[in-house]
C-alpha cells in the first residue's frame, strides 16, 4: 500500500499542472508550492515551531495556539503551512508568522528537503491532516509533533484492515489533543494511548471576537436598526433559497447582509440580478445612502465575522453540498444560526443542532418557514441564541491544556 501511495503522489504531480490549465485553484494549488522552498529558506538554522494547515477552518484552530507561543517565546519563529489554496490566499500575510506557504507534495524528496531545510524544534498538525511522507520524517528524525483539535472518524483508513502504513505513520505523534471522547476511543483501538480529550481551540478563537471592537460604520448605516438577516460563505444552492425568500416573503423593515464564498465578479453579478429587492454592493457604495438598500452584497473578505456582530440570525452556506462553513463565529454573538443538512462530519453542528441553536433545513419549505418564525417569534430567537452562547462558554480551555503540555517540550 505504501508503494501505491508514492506512486499515486508522483503521478498527481505530473497530471496536476496539465488539469491548473484549465482550473483556477488548481493552479493556484501548482504555481503556489514552486515558492516554497524558498520561503522556508529564511527559516534554516532558526527555532522554528511548524504549524501545518488544511485550509482556513483548521487555521482559526492553530491560531489561539501561534498567538499563545508568540506571547511566552518571542525567540522563536513560526512557518504555516496551507494545503489548501482558499486557505492560503486570505492568510498568507498572517502578521504572527514569519513564514506562511504552501506545504509541498507528500514525496519523499519534497519531505527529506523541506524538514532538512527547517527541522522544527515542535511539528503542530491540526485536525486531520496526516501525510505519511511527512510524518514518517519528522519521527526519523526524532522531532516532537503532536495533532490538536484533531478528529478521527471509523471509516478513516487507520481503522481498516488495509490501512496498516497509515497506522505507522501515526507513532510520529507525541501525543494527540482530540476533540471528543469517539476519537479517543479509536486512537486507543489502534493501541495509541498518548491522547487527551482537549476540545477544539477554535472556541477559545471565537470567543475573543467579543473582546475586539467589531463595530463596522457602513454596516451599521445600512442595517438602519432593522432586522437583519446575516448569510455567510453562501453557496450557490444555499444562495436559491435566499433569494427566493427575499424576493417573496419579507417586507421592508428586514435587511439582508449576504456575504458569497465565490466573490468573482461573474457571480456576484448574477446574484445581484436575481434579487428584485434594492440591492447594493460593497465594492459600489461609496457615496451611497446605505439605509435605503434591502439587501447589501459583500464582494469582499475579511470582515465576515464583524458583519455577523449585527445579524439577529445568521445563515451559513456549506451545508447544503459542499462542507459547511465556520457555525461558530456567529454563535458566539448569541444569535440563531441555520444550516443545510449535510453538517454530520462537524461535531459544533452535530452538538448544535441537538440542543437547539442551530437550525437545520433541507429545502425551500424548511429555509421559508423557519426565517418566518424566527422573526416573528422573538422569544425563540432569543432563547435559540442563548443557547449557542452557553454552548460557545461551555467549551472553552482546548488551548490551556494544549499550552499546558508544550511547556514541558519547549
Amino acid at each position: 500500500m505504501k508503494f501505491l501511495y508514492d506512486q499515486l503522489v508522483f503521478i498527481t504531480s505530473l497530471f496536476l499542472p496539465i488539469i491548473g490549465l484549465f482550473n483556477a485553484k488548481i493552479k493556484l494549488f501548482v504555481s503556489g508550492r514552486k515558492e516554497s522552498f524558498s520561503k522556508i529558506s529564511e527559516l534554516k538554522n532558526k527555532k522554528t515551531i511548524w504549524f501545518h494547515t488544511a485550509s482556513l477552518g483548521e487555521f482559526e484552530q492553530a491560531r489561539p495556539i501561534i498567538e499563545e507561543l508568540k506571547k511566552q517565546h518571542l525567540n522563536y519563529k513560526v512557518l504555516v503551512t496551507f494545503f489548501s489554496p482558499s486557505g492560503y490566499e486570505i492568510r498568507k500575510n498572517y502578521s504572527l508568522a514569519d513564514v506562511v506557504c504552501y506545504l509541498p507534495l507528500d514525496s519523499k524528496s519534497n519531505v527529506r528537503k523541506f524538514i532538512k531545510e527547517v527541522n522544527p524544534i515542535l511539528a503542530i498538525f491540526v485536525k486531520y491532516e496526516f501525510w505519511p511522507n511527512f510524518l514518517n520524517e519528522l519521527k526519523s528524525k526524532e522531532i516532537p509533533t503532536i495533532l490538536v483539535s484533531g478528529i478521527l472518524r471509523d471509516k478513516q483508513l487507520f481503522f481498516k484492515s488495509y490501512g496498516g502504513f497509515m497506522r505507522d505513520s501515526l507513532k510520529a505523534f507525541h501525543h494527540f489533543f482530540v476533540q471528543d471522547e469517539n476519537s479517543k476511543n479509536l486512537l486507543n483501538s489502534i493501541d495509541l494511548d498518548n491522547v487527551t480529550v482537549s476540545g477544539d481551540t477554535r472556541f477559545d478563537r471565537v470567543s475573543k471576537i467579543l473582546e475586539q471592537d467589531n463595530t463596522l460604520d457602513f454596516i451599521n448605516q445600512f442595517k438602519d436598526n432593522k432586522y437583519t438577516i446575516v448569510a455567510g460563505s453562501t453557496w450557490s444552492e444555499g444562495e436559491e433559497m435566499l433569494v427566493n425568500y427575499i424576493n417573496n416573503n419579507t417586507s421592508k423593515d428586514e435587511k439582508f447582509i449576504i456575504a458569497p464564498h465565490n466573490i468573482k465578479s461573474d457571480a456576484i453579478l448574477e446574484l445581484q440580478k436575481s434579487i428584485h429587492k434594492k440591492t447594493v454592493l460593497f465594492s459600489d457604495k461609496k457615496d451611497k445612502n446605505l439605509a435605503e438598500y434591502q439587501v447589501f452584497i459583500i464582494d469582499t473578505i475579511g470582515i465576515l465575522t464583524k458583519i455577523y456582530a449585527a445579524a439577529d440570525i445568521a445563515y451559513v452556506g456549506g451545508g447544503l453540498k459542499t462542507g459547511l462553513h465556520n457555525i461558530l463565529e456567529p454563535a458566539t454573538f448569541g444569535i440563531p444560526v441555520v444550516i443545510g443538512n449535510k453538517y454530520d462530519k462537524f461535531k459544533e453542528a452535530v452538538d448544535l443542532v441537538k440542543i437547539g441553536g442551530c437550525i437545520s433545513i433541507k429545502n425551500q419549505e424548511e429555509f421559508t418557514q423557519n426565517f418566518i418564525t424566527l422573526k416573528e417569534d422573538e422569544n425563540f430567537r432569543n432563547l435559540t441564541g442563548v443557547i449557542n452562547k452557553k454552548y460557545i462558554q461551555d467549551n472553552l480551555g482546548a488551548t490551556k491544556i494544549i499550552m499546558n503540555y508544550l511547556k514541558t517540550k519547549l
